[in-house]
């Protein structure tokens, strides 16, 4: 009987571990590989990563736990590292900021609305300066901001000579913009703006040039990209003509779609 045992200790196989095992040793890489690169101080070469994510490509080869594990921290490592150098080749070119720069692109986020205006993530399609092409990043975070005039609303009020007509996501637009790159204040144990823009591969931030003496911005068309935004839009806004301009309107809006800019004053605790 003894004998009978031999050949299965002998081929090894029984050091194999389920797949669903191995599938665990992988995600667990997978964490650590990707926690390993944030906290790299600056990039290496894209070609650097490219081969640690070939040898974790490799040593999935082999059915052991040890091997996915470093399988899944090679390939998170190197793709997390892979993104980032990407990203970092995207940047705004130090000559174009400040510029006065005509894009052409769609609303790709909720706009979000303050007291001075509206914020709201742009997909540039194209740019120019001066008539010439240029390269911006594909994502950016503008702002369509008002300034103090005599025909405002009301005292204290907000205008602009080109309004912000109320932004729907998908809208394609043109206008012109200001740009700079995207930074971002860090304190300790704080919020961290700069990687929270980074995370969602903005990389230069801005407003829109809507002055009197600037061109005026163009709606193009709209689109059917970003549905989701759109339909989280409506929500928001009927519930806002539904219940006024109340706190209550601003938190319920919040719970219901995530929409948290109408939130002011103590509703803000109420929604944390």
């Amino acid at each position: 009987m003894l004998a009978s045992l031999a050949p299965l200790r002998d081929d090894g196989s029984d050091t194999k571990a389920p797949r669903a095992w191995l599938v665990g040793w992988a995600l667990a890489g997978v964490v650590l590989g990707t926690a390993f690169q944030l906290q790299q101080s600056g990039l290496w070469a894209w070609g650097l990563y490219l081969g640690i994510g070939l040898a974790g490509g490799l040593a999935l080869g082999w059915r052991r736990r040890v091997p996915w594990l470093v399988a899944g921290v090679a390939l998170a490592f190197s793709g997390t590292g892979l993104r980032a150098v990407a990203l970092a080749g995207q940047g705004l070119a130090p000559a174009l900021e400040g510029r006065d720069i005509a894009v052409v692109g769609r609303v790709a986020s909720l706009p979000v609305m303050g007291l001075q205006g509206e914020r709201f993530e742009f997909l540039v399609e194209r740019a120019s300066l001066a008539g010439q092409a240029v390269r911006l990043p594909a994502r950016l975070l503008l702002g369509w901001y008002g300034g103090p005039q005599r025909d405002a609303d009301r005292p204290g009020g907000w205008a602009v000579a080109h309004r912000s007509p109320g932004l729907v996501a998908g809208e394609r637009w043109a206008f012109e913009v200001r740009l700079k790159r995207a930074h971002g204040s860090l304190n300790p144990h704080g919020f961290d703006r700069e990687r929270w823009l980074w995370e969602r591969g903005i990389l230069a931030t801005g407003y829109v040039r809507a002055g009197p003496r600037d061109p005026a911005p163009e709606r193009l068309a709209q689109t059917w990209r970003h549905p989701v935004d759109r339909a989280r839009q409506r929500v928001a806004e009927a519930m806002g003509e539904r219940l006024g301009d109340s706190r209550a309107a601003g938190v319920l809006a919040a719970l219901a779609v995530g929409e948290q800019s109408a939130i002011v004053g103590l509703g803000k605790r109420v929604v944390r």
